[in-house]
């Protein structure tokens, strides 16, 4: 009977979305149909109580502070300056400025918390700089979408504080054991970078005249009040002199003082970057409302339960676990977008999780990481959607040029298992 009734709402499920109706209508329509079949709870009840508690959740008031904080920079001239700020340091590397899109993507993930917003900024500035320098074309397509996603690792992150909501977790631990998986990963497309110009010399244009220290230096100054923005928002958590929420909103009125420095905070910009804050903050409000009455409706049903007792009764080792949900992951990002897929399977997933004696910060972390590979597979990787209508390239192309990253990806998850560490340790440096 169980596996009837879950057949039956993942049917339902893929046949509205099929239909284009919004991912939240879509969650909140099949949890309908599940309670309504299946339970004798009232279900107009039920839907008021939970998407309300969900939408009243003060936890979730970080996630609105973060956007428009990625939101007033993204109108800055931070990514003018970017370019030529990280451009001097980087002529004596392999690979030379290629690396721009990994470093760029960096720093604006920690005051982005998008991989598509983070992906398009920084592909605006560099792309069009790399193709009239002469660097290869695949190759800057390929860094570009690979170290885009790390707009998702690198906090603060949206799907996170999405995560942290589902999954009941810290925010804050969260964040910060996402800082070293997300310096990892960038050290990996750096790495794989540098590997690829030493066997492809030729492909790689010869360096610009060289500067001195002191003219580096000069050229990188437009880049400091953005990384003592990045260092105030994070070290405030870090230190636990703030929780997520407060240190979105120092985030905020940094952004906009930096933005009001720079003057490039008109009144225009200024309500552009609220409209879309917002417009942004109530999809994903949206999707969080349905997921959660959807959460709801499977507890009523018993569908979590008896799959955690199916799981748990296959004998998995956590190993084969890991690898499995890392397989489920990635074929399920192929259809929706990250946010969807953490909301969609965390109620279902958690109780297998916690039996299977996983920690819930480094699962949360593990998940980002899929969720991050998901963003460069076709049909749906988010990332390829925003390079294809830069460059007009076909999505196939894209993904194949993307695949060393993809890999790469595969394999900073294989390294936080054998070194959970790597998550760990700095969380379990918290203060307080």
């Amino acid at each position: 009977m169980d596996i009837n009734i879950t057949l039956l709402l993942v049917a339902a499920l893929f046949l509205i979305l099929a239909s284009g109706v919004w991912v939240g209508l879509t969650l909140t329509g099949v949890a309908w149909i599940g309670m309504e079949l299946f339970t004798s709870r009232p279900v107009g009840d039920a839907m008021a109580v939970t998407i309300w508690g969900s939408a009243s959740s003060w936890t979730l008031t970080a996630l609105p502070l973060f956007i428009w904080m990625g939101e007033i920079l993204f109108r800055t001239k931070l990514s003018e300056d970017m370019f030529k700020g990280l451009a001097p340091w980087l002529e004596r590397l392999p690979g030379r400025l290629l690396h721009t899109n990994i470093i760029g993507c960096t720093i604006f993930a920690a005051v982005s918390g998008s991989s598509a917003a983070t992906c398009a900024t920084i592909g605006k500035m560099t792309l069009p700089e790399l193709k009239k320098r002469g660097y290869p074309e695949h190759m800057a397509l390929a860094t570009l979408a690979g170290a885009g996603t790390l707009g998702l690792l690198i906090p603060p992150s949206i799907i996170m504080i999405v995560y942290g909501v589902a999954a009941n977790v810290s925010i804050a631990q969260l964040f910060i054991a996402g800082v070293l998986p997300g310096l990892l990963l960038a050290g990996l497309f750096m790495g794989y970078t540098m590997m690829w110009a030493l066997l492809h010399p030729g492909q790689i244009p010869p360096a610009g005249p060289s500067m001195s220290f002191v003219e580096k230096l000069k050229a990188s100054r437009n880049l400091l009040p953005v990384v003592a923005l990045i260092a105030s928002v994070l070290g405030s958590v870090y230190s636990g002199l703030a929780t997520a929420t407060e240190s979105a909103a120092l985030g905020v009125v940094g952004a906009l003082v930096i933005a009001v420095l720079q003057g490039g905070m008109s009144l225009a910009q200024f309500r552009d970057s609220l409209l879309g804050a917002t417009r942004l903050y109530c999809m994903i409000a949206l999707i969080l409302a349905g997921a959660a009455f959807l959460t709801l409706s499977m507890g009523y049903i018993g569908l979590p339960r008896h799959l955690a007792e199916w799981i748990g009764g296959l004998g998995l080792s956590q190993l084969q676990l890991i690898m499995s949900l890392m397989v489920f992951f990635i074929v399920l990002g192929c259809f929706l977008d990250g946010i969807s897929i953490v909301v969609l399977t965390m109620g279902v997933l958690l109780p297998t999780i916690e039996k299977a004696g996983i920690d819930p910060v480094w699962f949360g972390i593990f998940v980002v990481l899929v969720v991050e590979m998901a963003q460069i597979t076709p049909p749906v990787g988010f990332n390829l959607f925003v390079l294809q209508g830069m460059t007009k390239k076909e999505i196939t192309y894209l993904a194949w040029h993307a695949l060393p990253m993809f890999l790469l990806m595969a394999a900073a998850i294989l390294l936080i298992y054998f070194v959970p560490g790597i998550v760990t340790w700095l969380p379990g440096q918290m203060v307080g």
